[in-house]
């Protein structure tokens, strides 16, 4: 099995659901820890059950976001900034831009 990268809340998490897998800890206990319902503790730890640690974590990382900006787009942009809105602060550039 390979690395897999975390944030401290999802490690947060997989410590808190390997607590309840083992039967140190309750779900409502885990949902008051995680401020979660306890719905949504029995969804993950039926993940964290079937797929391991790696199901904690968010599904788009490493993913590029489906609101970004095209390049050609971006660079237009900026070229335009440059060119005619050179001492204007990002703010006003962007007022000015729209």
């Amino acid at each position: 099995m390979g690395w897999v990268i975390m944030s401290e809340r999802e490690l947060n998490r997989v410590e808190v659901l390997a607590q309840v897998d083992d039967g140190r800890l309750s779900v409502d206990n885990a949902a008051n820890v995680l401020d979660l319902t306890r719905r949504q503790i029995f969804r993950l730890l039926k993940r964290y059950r079937q797929d391991g640690a790696s199901a904690v974590r968010h599904k788009a990382r490493g993913k590029p976001p489906n609101n970004r900006i095209h390049l050609a787009k971006r660079d237009y942009a900026l070229a335009l900034v440059k060119e005619n809105y050179a001492d204007f602060g990002p703010t006003l550039a962007a007022e000015m831009l729209a």
